[in-house]
């Protein structure tokens, strides 16, 4: 579970607001990070490059010089790692709930009849329940990324079958990482 700056968000309020980059940086001049610095770093963070990563002190000083919530620019993720089930088949149930609210989601979740919706499921509610932690409005909250990347073969399944003239096939089940991220709308 990470509390993240939503790059987009960043970019609209920003431009709304009309406050420039270099305002933006000037508060997040600290130890250890000058000034050529923080433009550079909230430059990266409006194009989605979080390098380096924003901590809860440059996103609350941003939503500060910015005059919102905290909530306001962030995104909540949930991640699973090494699912023991096949990317292809988990795609099939995230492009499912993608786009929709979570409390559609999770209704289209509980009537999938897939494998993959379970452990779906479990981390949509994770990334709710931190996004809750975070004083969000759960209810006005919606899946904005649903993504599954392949993990490759599970750990411990080496197993073989028998082929025709002594030969043996291994069995590959296949493992995927599952990444969930909620907005508030």
């Amino acid at each position: 579970m990470i509390n993240m700056l939503s790059a987009e968000k960043l970019k609209d309020i920003s431009r709304e607001r009309q406050v420039t980059v270099e305002k933006l940086a000037n508060h997040l001049v600290r130890a250890g990070f000058d000034q050529k610095k923080a433009v550079s770093a909230v430059k990266n963070w409006k194009k989605g490059l979080f390098k380096p990563m924003p901590g809860a002190e440059d996103i609350r000083r941003l939503a500060s010089v910015l005059s919102v919530e905290v909530n306001d620019l962030t995104d909540w993720h949930s991640s699973c790692k090494y699912a023991p089930v096949s990317a292809q088949k988990a795609r099939l149930v995230t492009q499912l709930i993608s786009g929709r609210s979570v409390q559609d989601a999770m209704d289209v979740l509980k009537f999938t009849r897939k494998r993959a919706a379970s452990i779906i499921d479990k981390v949509l509610k994770s990334a709710v329940a931190d996004a809750d932690e975070q004083q969000a409005d759960v209810d006005n909250l919606y899946v904005s990324c649903a993504r599954i990347d392949d993990a490759g073969i599970r750990i411990g399944t080496k197993r073989w079958i028998p082929k025709d003239r002594g030969r043996a096939h291994s069995i590959q089940k296949k493992a995927c990482h599952i990444h969930i991220t909620v907005t508030q709308i």
